[in-house]
């Protein structure tokens, strides 16, 4: 018994360690991958530039790069040779290069026109340790957007730099909340026991939705006094902020009732739920939707955090959201976020670096 007992921690050991090298061998081709691809962006660019290149040459470049060097494989494409040249001029230090990231993470970062958003991407990649396809997910259900209209303009700037740090209540609150993963038709009458079996069959898309921190508890949870049950649609907990997050879905507008109703759950969790070392709960009402004035007067002194948001069944429009962004934004208080490129563009790597983000501007690459 021992035997086989000292044998299996022997196979557990070396378990860890094959796993340990996996990890750091991943980790250090990644590393060496990103320089190689950033230096091969480095090299274009400058040559480009000593030869005072035009647009349509630059193209062809590009073009009989990717075949010179078909050689070494798939992944020089005349795209990836446009992707890596550009990571150079977006990120003129490499040093500032996350090795969290893949090239491939990267790849779909340097899509992102909008220097705020590009570096709203880049962070909270690292921060929720994002697959690609959550990446794409998140870009086109536009995140960056939705969390920047409920925020003012310092805030828009921080988020832009650090990513969504979750201290309080508010930072987990979208508006709206997109569900286009449940494939309802926009027109379709459903009701809201089948809304909540589509999010229930599509739990892990609906927790990427609602951001880092929340852990599945129940769905249709009982509570009960008075000799009645009541149920709560959704029942979250928290591992960030430490509390109950209760989430009453509705599939038409949210009333002054769904509130009052909310606002009995939270009193009840806050008695008899909470445990020790547990935060005050926090109710969202997820409505189809919304009118925001009598949303105000329904929300107004109460003190238990509650928050009503919309969600909608398909992807938000692009245009209409980044508007909205411009008018929270002046031009001078975006460039505050675009300086912090520039300043490592001018950081001592001569005279082509200085150039690189006019030239690309310029002949439009």
């Amino acid at each position: 018994m021992e035997k086989s007992h000292n044998y299996q921690n022997l196979a557990l050991d070396i378990s860890k360690l094959l796993e340990q090298g996996r990890e750091k061998a991943y980790s250090s081709i990644n590393r060496v991958l990103l320089e190689t691809y950033w230096e091969i962006g480095q090299k274009i660019v400058e040559f480009e530039q000593k030869g005072s290149v035009k647009a349509e040459y630059g193209s062809e470049i590009l073009i009989n790069l990717s075949k010179e060097l078909k050689k070494y494989g798939k992944g020089f494409s005349r795209s990836n040779l446009t992707y890596m040249r550009l990571l150079y001029i977006r990120y003129p230090k490499s040093e500032t290069l996350s090795h969290k990231l893949s090239w491939s993470h990267y790849f779909e970062i340097l899509k992102v026109e909008n220097d705020l958003a590009r570096s709203f991407y880049e962070q909270q990649c690292i921060l929720e340790n994002w697959s690609i396809r959550e990446l794409k997910r998140q870009k086109q259900s536009m995140l960056f957007e939705r969390f920047a209209l409920g925020k003012d303009k310092n805030e828009i700037l921080k988020l832009s730099t650090k990513g969504q740090i979750i201290k309080q209540p508010k930072d987990v609150i979208k508006e709206p909340y997109i569900l286009e993963f449940l494939d309802i038709p926009e027109n379709y009458n459903y009701s809201e026991i089948e809304l909540e079996q589509k999010i229930i069959d599509n739990l892990q898309m609906f927790l990427l939705e609602l951001g880092k921190g929340f852990t599945f508890v129940k769905r249709q949870y009982r509570i009960s006094f008075d000799s009645r049950h009541h149920y709560i649609d959704l029942v979250f907990y928290h591992r960030i902020l430490r509390c109950f997050i209760l989430i009453d879905l509705k599939i038409g507008e949210a009333d002054h009732v769904d509130v009052g109703q909310m606002n009995m759950y939270l009193n009840y969790f806050k008695a008899e739920e909470n445990t020790e070392g547990d935060n005050e709960p926090i109710g969202i009402i997820l409505s189809a939707e919304k009118h925001d004035i009598k949303m105000e007067y329904a929300l107004g002194g109460i003190s238990n955090q509650m928050f009503v948001s919309k969600y909608q069944l398909y992807l938000p429009d692009k245009e209409i959201l980044e508007e909205k962004i411009k008018c929270l934004l002046t031009e001078e208080e975006i460039a505050i976020v675009e300086r912090r490129g520039e300043a490592l563009l001018w950081s001592g790597r001569g005279e082509v670096n200085k150039k690189a983000g006019s030239f690309i501007e310029k002949y439009n690459y």
